[in-house]
């Protein structure tokens, strides 16, 4: 037997080294693939290794010019790479073999990170890995669902519709992400700008009346909502650098504290607990399983695979902890729906529906038309949140303003009415 050592990938990007007792290179690259690694370099035990590396590393050495950093930079947008995907998929279904694709792509792509991308993807199926191989070497840009489909798409001999279908899926997660931001930049937007006029009333603008009275009153009291809201316009002021930084610094604590684990899951549990915003929070959720569980197992992915991928990329912790129970219970044997029943973050339609495409073997047509439906619903909830929210933003704003120009306008009545001879009339 002669030793050959190894360098692999794993499915997560990690890198695995080790060496194997085989006759030959052919062989030794076979075990490694059946221990579910993607070997990047096999050679004889006697012949050192370079030192270790990432995935990324041992790339940009192999071609330095058609690598990426993508810890430096080379950020790649949706877009690009659904426009990516389905060009792919449009020339595999004219017949242009793999490699010419990735070639033509590298070419012509719009985005420089991209090209790079395809480079090495070509890079490493020359070296004899398969395309789901390949792009299991780039975790970052392209996720589990990603590579799963497309290695369901090559055992099943149909790539270019699974590329096609990857395109659909992505196309449809984009939109239902931008309907999501538009549908709260309105009130994000509004609320910003009434924080801004109202900080530069009481700054710059509440203050000059307030010097203005001072004078004209010759020491006679403001009425008591003049004299409130003249002491926020000088706490503001004269603690405006101080208060700044709290603002500055609760927001920082807030970001890491949602980074962590514990405080991702409290911020996506009051996402769902927000009144109105929770109701999109909670459809867009259930669209993003619906559709990804029906894609990746209508493209013939198992179901516990499928339900492992969904748990990573469904966007939020509580829902993932319900797909966790849910994988669970599958595991013993035990269906879908009635976790999703049990729960109580499912409405009683999506357990019914799972339940009867279970019974019917049609459970991956039966989700695509669940998440459609709460797509449509999704558009709903937006326009009729957004017709609801204007006019209360609008009135809000209103009163606030209004408040400072009353405000302003005590004195002026006061001092209309003050007889000069030191009489102070009630108002």
């Amino acid at each position: 037997m002669s030793n050959y050592s190894y360098v692999a990938v794993d499915s997560r990007g990690d890198e695995q080294r080790g060496i194997l007792d085989v006759q030959t290179q052919t062989e030794a690259i076979r075990r490694v693939r059946e221990m579910g690694l993607f070997p990047t370099k096999v050679k004889p035990a006697s012949l050192a290794l370079p030192r270790r590396r990432s995935p990324m590393a041992s790339l940009r050495a192999a071609r330095p010019d058609k690598i990426v950093n993508w810890r430096f930079g080379g950020r790649i947008r949706s877009a690009h790479l659904v426009v990516f995907t389905r060009q792919l998929a449009t020339m595999l279904g004219a017949g242009m073999p793999l490699m010419r694709s990735l070639r033509i792509l590298e070419e012509q792509s719009g985005s420089v990170p991209l090209q790079k991308i395809a480079a090495a993807l070509c890079h490493q199926i020359e070296n004899g890995c398969s395309f789901s191989e390949a792009l299991s070497g780039h975790p970052r840009v392209f996720n589990a669902l990603f590579i799963n489909l497309v290695k369901a798409g090559e055992a099943a001999g149909a790539l270019e519709t699974t590329l096609n279908r990857l395109a659909d899926f992505m196309e449809k997660a984009q939109k239902l992400r931008g309907k999501l931001i538009s549908a709260l930049y309105y009130p994000a937007t509004v609320i910003v700008v009434a924080v801004g006029v109202l900080a530069m009333l009481m700054v710059f603008v509440v203050p000059t009346f307030q010097r203005v009275f001072e004078g004209l009153l010759e020491g006679a009291a403001l009425p008591l909502f003049t004299r409130f809201v003249f002491g926020l316009s000088r706490i503001l002021v004269h603690q405006l650098p101080l208060l700044s930084a709290c603002l500055l610094g609760f927001a920082l604590a807030t970001i890491a504290a949602a980074r962590t684990s514990y405080g991702s899951f409290g911020v996506d549990r009051l996402k769902l607990a927000t009144p109105l915003l929770g109701t999109l929070f909670r459809k867009a959720a259930i669209s993003r399983f619906a559709r990804t569980l029906g894609t990746l197992a209508g493209n013939g992915v198992p179901i516990l695979q499928a339900l492992a991928i969904v748990k990573e990329t469904v966007g939020n912790r509580i829902i993932s902890k319900v797909i966790g129970q849910v994988y669970e219970h599958v595991k013993q044997g035990d269906p879908i729906a009635p976790v999703l029943k049990s729960s109580g973050l499912f409405p009683p339609m999506v357990a019914g529906l799972v339940d009867v495409g279970e019974q019917t073997g049609a459970l991956p047509d039966m989700l695509l038309k669940l998440a459609d439906t709460y797509d449509d619903e999704f558009d709903s909830a937006a326009k009729g949140l957004t017709s609801l929210i204007e006019p209360v933003l609008i009135v809000l704003l209103a009163v606030l303003v209004g408040s400072i120009v009353i405000a302003m306008f005590l004195p002026l009545i006061q001092v209309i009415n003050f007889d000069g001879t030191g009489a102070n009339p009630s108002l």
